[in-house]
């Protein structure tokens, strides 16, 4: 092993895993920190709307103000509390006051482009009306629809409709009982030709995938060790297995080697008995951060420490590697280094649902004791369809070459669109491959001004803020797509642009080439 010093971080690199020095360039992400006063005036804008929500429930008690939130009714008062009144705190006084950026009704196909039913409230968005109005050709900056399989166009779509008129739209039945159809078995060895592994499961809802699974993977007496930033699904179902949970800081090998090195050496609290299991959950691409994960390093330290390691490829599989396969290809490792694969068919499939992928005997474990293998009904019989015939395009066994054109395309979108953020002076997050794309925006009232504007603009972007983020790292985040045009990107770097430079968003400090971005051996320390 060798360890790498940069950035802190500690790497581990296997030789003769084809961790080479083009890898080591995929994993530099660079975090930028805003100036002082971004963070001051940040927590100053919350603490400012805090203390007018204070007072805005003080109108409320004393009868000033109307308060259109659910509460108990009167003879309920000695109940236990169904709605937490200081809970609701941020719900109602700030989340109210923004909350026509969320939950936009779309009207059309949410392709590249979509059509957005207008609306307006009468009273400070508790509730809303429809004017009758529709704005048309919004540029869609927000769905995760990387390859473009979203799409409606009557030719791509014809075994799906064949489908339906053999199978119809639903299954109304487990897997275990008479819910098991033949192009079920037909997209799970697809599945597992397209990763590279012995078996497949795949399963009707994303969310569930790793919710239900996890529990039926670990229990009492095992040991999770989890990335901060891992999305909630991973976080409930470690919570509902009963395991010890251990957070480890995002992307940080010398965190997780300090708490391998922790359970290794103590065991189980109390006992220190050994733990059963020891598991590592990480995800390919980070949502929220665009970060890919640093999975040479993460697969040395789990066989270094004798522990398993449960990957989700939710945003990753289908939107990097050359072939688009994920993370494993992008970092040119074996997937059977991965003891359990998952991922979900809702974004760069174009459908729903998710698999669990690796060995056979994993898979055929989970087949009797995973309670979304047991109890949830089979996926739909269209939904399974649209997953094959786009992996099949992928892979290129439909005779065309359209699939890797499309992964290509979205390659190329990601960089070009990376590349021009940052040449405008924007604090940008997460891996130059990564085709999720967070603009740091930080302060809460530029964001709600920045929603606004862009879609004035027809540009339908994504904003998340506290809570979902830390405090002061609100942002906007956008999904680049192999449907999106030059044309449609232009406009939308444009309008960027414009915008950025009207509510003053541009924070980065660092000098930008357009030159690619090159590996620079200087900024390691190799020692033996």
């Amino acid at each position: 092993l060798q360890t790498i010093h940069h950035r802190s971080f500690h790497y581990y690199l296997k030789n003769g895993q084809g961790t080479d020095v083009a890898s080591r360039c995929h994993k530099h992400e660079p975090f930028e920190q805003a100036p002082m006063y971004v963070a001051v005036l940040t927590y100053l804008g919350f603490g400012i709307v805090t203390l007018f929500g204070y007072l805005r429930d003080f109108l409320r008690a004393v009868g000033l103000e109307k308060c259109n939130i659910a509460q108990e009714r009167e003879k309920q008062k000695d109940f236990v509390p169904l709605y937490q009144d200081f809970e609701n705190f941020y719900t109602r006084n700030l989340y109210m006051r923004v909350r026509d950026n969320w939950n936009r009704p779309i009207c059309s196909l949410p392709g590249p482009v979509f059509d957005l039913m207008e609306r307006v409230s009468d009273d400070y968005n508790w509730t809303f009306r429809f004017t009758g109005k529709t704005i048309h050709n919004v540029i869609n900056m927000g769905s995760y629809n990387y390859l473009g399989f979203a799409e409606n166009n009557a030719d791509f779509l014809k075994t799906v409709a064949d489908k339906v008129r053999q199978y119809g739209v639903g299954v109304c039945s487990t897997r275990q009982e008479i819910g098991n159809l033949s192009i079920h078995e037909e997209l799970e060895q697809l599945v597992a030709n397209f990763l590279g592994v012995e078996s497949a499961m795949t399963y009707g809802m994303g969310f569930a995938t790793n919710s239900m699974n996890i529990p039926a993977l670990v229990g009492r007496g095992c040991l999770i060790l989890s990335d901060e930033l891992n999305h909630t699904s991973l976080i409930l179902g470690a919570r509902l297995s009963g395991a010890t949970i251990r957070v480890f800081k995002h992307n940080n090998m010398q965190s997780l080697e300090k708490m391998l090195k922790e359970a290794v050496c103590s065991g189980q609290p109390r006992t220190h008995r050994p733990w059963k299991k020891i598991l590592i959950v990480v995800e390919g691409i980070y949502s929220m951060e665009g970060s890919v994960v640093l999975l040479p390093e993460v697969i040395a330290l789990k066989k270094k420490y004798k522990a398993y390691l449960y990957l989700d490829e939710a945003h990753s599989i289908g939107a990097v590697g050359q072939t688009g396969r994920g993370v494993t290809e992008l970092f040119n490792v074996n997937p059977a280094d991965v003891d359990v694969m998952m991922g979900t068919f809702t974004k760069s499939f174009g459908a729903s649902g998710g698999y669990i992928a690796g060995k056979k005997e994993l898979v055929d474990y989970l087949r009797t004791h995973s309670h979304s293998a047991v109890y949830a009904t089979a996926m739909s019989p269209p939904a399974t369809e649209q997953i094959i015939r786009a992996m099949k395009c992928i892979m290129g066994k439909d005779g065309s070459t359209e699939g890797l054109r499309r992964i290509r395309q979205l390659a190329e979108n990601t960089k070009y669109f990376r590349s021009r953020l940052k040449e405008m002076g924007f604090i940008i997050y997460g891996n130059n491959d990564s085709p999720v794309v967070p603009v740091l925006l930080y302060m809460p009232a530029k964001v709600v001004a920045f929603a606004r504007e862009m879609l004035a603009r027809k540009i339908g972007v994504v904003v998340v803020g506290f809570p979902a983020t830390p405090i002061t790292e609100a942002r906007a985040r956008f999904c680049v797509s192999a449907a999106h045009t030059r044309d449609m990107l232009n406009q939308v770097l444009d309008c960027m642009n414009e915008v950025g430079d009207l509510l003053c968003l541009k924070f980065s400090r660092r000098k930008y080439s357009p030159q690619p971005d090159l590996c620079d051996e200087t900024d390691f320390e190799l020692d033996s």
